[in-house]
């Protein structure tokens, strides 16, 4: 009797590597990519398991690095209950393709910080749910101007540094990226120290000029949140941070872009991938009401009315956040942009994870990367299973591999 090699074989599929969709098998060992040449040249093994996929596509795990919540749950707002809250949102994700996420909490008392962040830990994903990479800070260190949905009096200021942010914050262990405004004062040296830390900054819910962002970059930001939504507009004479897709910083800016058929037009998200392609990165900014149906929610203090699937400031028709998932935002910018299937999935996947930083291990179908992906229609790009570390983690019960 052979002893068995613990590889798994996914034959009969295209897969996406390498900005390419190509028909090769995929080959998985210990929750990782293997190199096929060294299996049979070397090792000289075969697979205890093929899966034939019948000509379905494989694609790398989408990554959600803007998600405030779903199916009921706010990460902000619900201080008692964190950890089974972040998990129900964790398992629902994995439906919709997302492997990995950074829960999200907006502008806060300070006591909600206090109270919730310890208990959002980063974990790896299973069949409990996807891999939570750490959590994503926006606010409350915002331009009252432009403070879109967030509350004015949690909003502070920056007057201390990183000094502020600790007292803000408490501890930041289970911090992986803090969207402030740049123009603040103390807001450089803040950039700087967090960028120290390890924990990357995103430029939002700011009125900066391009000038600004630009010191902003220079001396550590790399991302932009949501781009064109809480920002000064686009002008000729000064583009702000909208600027910042065609500056002439020596790295590559990343930024979030809403596509959800409503927060972005289609004209501006193909203004957005045509000027600055390789830094598109596709998030939901899904709130509570991400996989319910229409009625009274919370983004953090913020009470939420969703009408025919859109989240409005209660009372109001200030927009806060969506109620879309990652992989329909993916299927909405793909035919507003018409841009190529290969670019679309990289936006979800590739893109966000060169944003945090992780593009060895993660948002790719390389030879050692884990073994996080999608495997969907390619026509429809329905999801029909998800699978993390080599664990088949959901099946479509219609019909899936």
């Amino acid at each position: 009797m052979k002893a068995k090699s613990g590889l798994t074989r996914f034959h009969n599929c295209f897969i996406l590597r390498d900005s390419a969709i190509i028909k090769e098998d995929l080959w998985i060992r210990n929750g990782k990519i293997e190199n096929p040449e060294h299996i049979f040249y070397v090792e000289q093994l075969e697979a205890d398991e093929t899966i034939n996929c019948e000509s379905l596509l494989i694609s790398p795990g989408f990554i959600d690095i803007q998600i405030n919540g779903g199916w009921g749950i706010d990460f902000s707002y619900d201080s008692e209950n964190v950890e089974d809250g972040v998990h129900k949102v964790a398992q629902n994700l994995l439906s919709h393709g997302v492997t990995s996420f950074c829960p999200t909490m907006v502008t806060s008392d300070k006591e909600k910080y206090k109270k919730i962040l310890p208990h959002i830990k980063k974990s790896p994903g299973g069949k409990h749910g996807a891999t939570i990479l750490g959590v994503h800070l926006e606010g409350p260190f915002i331009n009252i101007e432009k403070k879109g949905a967030h509350m004015d009096q949690y909003i502070k200021s920056l007057d201390k540094g990183i000094d502020t942010i600790n007292e803000i914050y408490g501890s930041l262990d289970n911090v992986v990226m803090v969207t402030l405004a740049p123009e603040l004062p103390g807001a450089t040296q803040a950039i700087k120290d967090l960028t120290k830390l390890g924990i990357k900054v995103a430029l939002g819910h700011s009125a900066a000029s391009l000038a600004q962002g630009e010191e902003a970059i220079k001396n550590g930001a790399n991302l932009i949140t949501h781009l064109f939504n809480a920002m000064l507009p686009f002008h000729h004479r000064d583009p702000g941070l909208v600027g910042l897709l065609a500056s002439t910083t020596n790295k590559q800016v990343y930024y979030g872009i809403i596509s959800d058929g409503l927060h972005t037009h289609p004209a501006a998200l193909r203004i957005a991938c045509r000027t600055n392609p390789a830094g598109l990165v596709l998030v939901s900014d899904a709130v509570a009401a991400q996989g319910l149906a229409d009625g009274n929610y919370h983004i953090g203090p913020q009470r939420v009315t969703v009408q025919g699937g859109k989240a409005y400031v209660e009372g109001t028709k200030t927009l806060c956040g969506s109620t879309a998932n990652l992989d329909e935002c993916v299927r909405t910018f793909k035919e507003a942009t018409d841009c190529t299937l290969e670019y679309a999935l990289e936006t979800a996947t590739l893109h966000p994870a060169r944003a945090l930083g992780i593009e060895h291990r993660k948002g790719n179908l390389n030879f050692g990367s884990d073994a996080d992906f999608v495997v969907m229609h390619p026509k429809t790009l329905k999801v029909l299973s998800t699978w993390i570390a080599g664990e088949c983690v959901y099946k479509c019960q219609s019909n899936g591999v």
